[in-house]
């Protein structure tokens, strides 16, 4: 059998421990041939491959980003993208398809499994936001290097006596602004799920510096004030119809200014959340759905997606996977009100 591997949608920590895995279990166990699709869909669309094997795969377990290369292409919205992929696929002789991706990625494999493709699907995101998954690894990685992040930001923020903003990534989830500032002491945080009162954050602010302590405010990229509080911007849309998010953090700072007379200051981690090398959680869960994968395949169980329900890894389809994003429960948010000011 000859199984072809992509990585698409944003790059993050642990993509290469996932193919190293299919690659090192599917030649050691089963005898497959692998190949790799370069920069994510784009790839079996074009016919773009590079070969993979065990030598391939050797020391690229702690490595970020993915040798593979990603992008954000959506052959859906290509006219016969569908069709392009299939022939590809023939013409190269690839029996079955491994896609590492998150919500986007996932969704193209759906469509395609739907049209006669054999693909299993590998949950990837930062963001934490597939359902059928109790984690997606990436996200423990960029949770800890935004939480090492705003613990620096807390003695530069005492030393100035300002209110210092740090925006995270999550678009429609607030997961890492929800777990980093937990754990990092953040004295407000503001996520999608919950549109934020601008008065309430500025009246956090004022308590905060009553206790001659800085206030740090972590923010989602996707956080939204009540309609009306602060004026937003329209931006362009990417290949899957999202707008291109960023700059709510210096919004909420110029509010807080003019509202509390405090001098306030943005930090964006942007992608420093995606790059550098993998937690070791984030290695063996990338691994083991790796592992879990490349069994999928030799079942010849398509359609499914491999997931995280405990400490144990299952399969479920991969609609169960892409149907309805999982964001932050109105519980857990509660959970974390009790430190705000």
């Amino acid at each position: 059998m000859r199984v072809g591997v992509l990585t698409g949608g944003g790059d993050c920590p642990g993509l290469n421990a996932v193919i190293r895995a299919v690659v090192r279990k599917g030649v050691q166990v089963y005898g497959y041939e692998f190949i790799g699709f370069r920069d994510g869909w784009r790839g079996p669309l074009e016919g773009d491959t590079l070969p993979l094997d065990v030598q391939a795969v050797r020391g690229i377990l702690p490595r970020g980003g993915t040798i593979l290369g990603s992008s954000r292409t959506n052959p859906i919205k290509i006219e016969g993208g569908v069709e392009r992929i299939k022939d590809n696929l023939a013409g190269l002789g690839v029996d079955a398809l491994i896609a590492i991706g998150g919500e986007d990625t996932l969704g193209v494999a759906r469509q395609l499994h739907d049209r006669g493709v054999n693909v299993v699907g590998v949950p990837k995101t930062i963001d934490n936001d597939l359902n059928a998954t109790d984690y997606t690894f990436g996200f423990d990685t960029a949770v800890n290097i935004a939480m090492e992040a705003i613990d620096r930001l807390h003695t530069t923020a005492e030393s100035h006596h300002r209110a210092l903003i740090c925006e995270v990534m999550g678009r429609h989830a607030g997961w890492i602004a929800l777990h980093a500032g937990m754990a990092s002491g953040a004295n407000v945080i503001l996520i999608p799920e919950r549109p934020f009162d601008i008065e309430k954050v500025c009246g956090y602010v004022e308590s905060r510096f009553k206790t001659r302590y800085a206030p740090i405010i972590v923010v989602a990229e996707g956080a939204h004030p009540a309609d009306g509080q602060m004026a937003t911007e329209n931006q362009e849309l990417d290949a899957f119809g999202h707008v291109r998010l960023g700059g709510i953090g210096e919004r909420l700072a110029a509010e807080i200014e003019k509202r509390t007379g405090k001098e306030a200051r943005t930090t964006v981690l942007g992608h420093i959340q995606r790059g550098g090398t993998p937690t070791a959680f984030d290695r063996v869960l990338a691994t083991r759905f790796g592992l879990h994968a490349i069994d999928a395949v030799h079942d010849g169980d398509f359609g499914k997606m491999v997931g995280l329900k405990g400490t144990d890894i299952h399969r479920v389809d991969l609609s169960a996977a892409t149907d309805e994003l999982k964001t932050v429960p109105e519980e857990r948010y509660t959970e974390s009100e009790v430190f705000f000011g």
